[in-house]
């Protein structure tokens, strides 16, 4: 099994487990809410409905990304991770919303939380739940970099979060005689959602809009790059992620006696070498003359100096 198609497996396999979890919460929320009438607990049923939909989103989108390449996306799917995780945005901007709107309403009405006990132990059993998926999701992003399950992980931790904070909300509320600690919370709890909805955002767009991999990952890359003799001529490298999938693409220079089958060996000797130190990675390498260099494009500085040693 390749690299990509192993991640592709392992990242469905956290979609089906984080769409389990969903409706086990779902289903437990629901008769918290009835018995409560807990903004706090309501607001954390909004956030598993969404989180439910949003897996059902996730296991779509990590299913289309893992397909492979075809005649018609020859650079493969794996976009389809960053509109799933804009999906997913979409939904959790809505819920924060909606349940800013609720608290201010439970303000006004200033009335106290019923059967706090009942939320109070389904939001434990949520967060020892949740604990769980995220331990596993963690494992998974170590090897796969999803960006649809990157946006799952952390709608969890949010409601990792929020779980705890509806405990807090309801003793407060019930226990210490803090009245309108339950309506705070949930505002509280909106505009969390609000921050991780422009952060799941941003990290998406950045995949769709072909932005450069990370400074250190590319410090890394010329690390790599740096220790092969024949990369002493590389430039304009340029770099771009999509889902699971890196690719890179450079230009290096060869002697102008240089036969394009030594040319192509030489070649086919960097690619291999790359693509053993970052699984999934896809290169394409442009040969040029010596002496010739793009005008956007210049010799990665510590590879020159090497090069000179």
């Amino acid at each position: 099994m390749n690299a990509a198609t192993e991640a592709g497996t392992l990242n469905r396999r956290a979609a089906l487990a984080s769409v389990s979890l969903a409706t086990l919460l779902l289903g437990l929320k629901v008769y918290a809410v009835i018995e409560t009438g807990s903004v706090a607990m309501l607001a954390s049923l909004a956030d598993t409905g969404l989180d439910l939909i949003a897996s059902l989103v996730t296991l779509y989108g990590v299913h289309v990304a893992a397909q492979r390449a075809d005649e018609h996306h020859r650079f493969g799917h794996g976009k389809a991770e960053a509109l799933a995780a804009l999906f997913q945005v979409a939904l959790i901007a809505a819920s924060a919303v909606a349940i800013a709107a609720r608290a201010i309403m439970a303000f006004a009405e200033g009335a106290p939380t019923a059967s706090p006990e009942t939320g109070i132990a389904v939001s434990i059993v949520a967060m020892a739940a949740t604990m769980a998926l995220l331990a596993y999701q963690k494992a998974v992003l170590a090897r796969t970099r999803s960006v649809a399950i990157g946006a799952d992980n952390l709608h969890y931790k949010s409601d990792l979060a929020l779980n705890f904070a509806v405990v807090l909300a309801l003793v407060l509320d019930r226990y210490a005689g803090l009245q309108g600690a339950d309506a705070l919370f949930g505002l509280a709890i909106a505009g969390w959602l609000g921050w991780g909805a422009w952060a799941s955002a941003s990290h998406a767009i950045d995949q769709l809009m072909d932005r450069e991999w990370p400074e250190e990952k590319r410090r890394a890359f010329l690390d790599v790059a740096a220790t092969i003799p024949a990369m002493a001529g590389m430039h304009d490298l340029r770099t771009r992620a999509s889902g699971a999938h890196d690719f890179a693409q450079f230009h290096m220079s060869f002697p102008p006696e240089t036969t394009i089958g030594t040319a192509h060996e030489v070649m086919e000797h960097i690619e291999t070498t790359l693509m053993a130190a970052f699984p999934g990675l896809e290169v394409i390498i442009h040969p040029d003359p010596v002496g010739h260099v793009d005008q956007e494009g210049t010799l990665p500085a510590h590879i020159a100096e090497r090069s000179e040693i």
